[in-house]
């Protein structure tokens, strides 16, 4: 299923052999672009939680 999706929506999919053993895509500048969107940029650093302050309040006992 998820080779059909690809070959459908996605008419750079390298499928065959030959293709895939190229190497090197036609389109580097799209994935350049894609690689260093300014969103990824941004959350690179970043740590992966969602709401810091809540996560720590529950998950550091306040120890008196």
């Amino acid at each position: 299923m998820q080779l059909i999706r690809n070959i459908s929506g996605n008419p750079e999919v390298r499928v065959t052999k030959e293709n895939r053993a190229a190497g090197v895509l036609d389109n580097f500048a799209e994935g350049e672009k894609y690689s260093q969107h300014a969103l990824r940029k941004y959350v690179r650093n970043k740590s992966p939680e969602i709401m810091p302050s809540i996560n720590g309040f529950f998950a550091k006992p306040d120890v008196e």
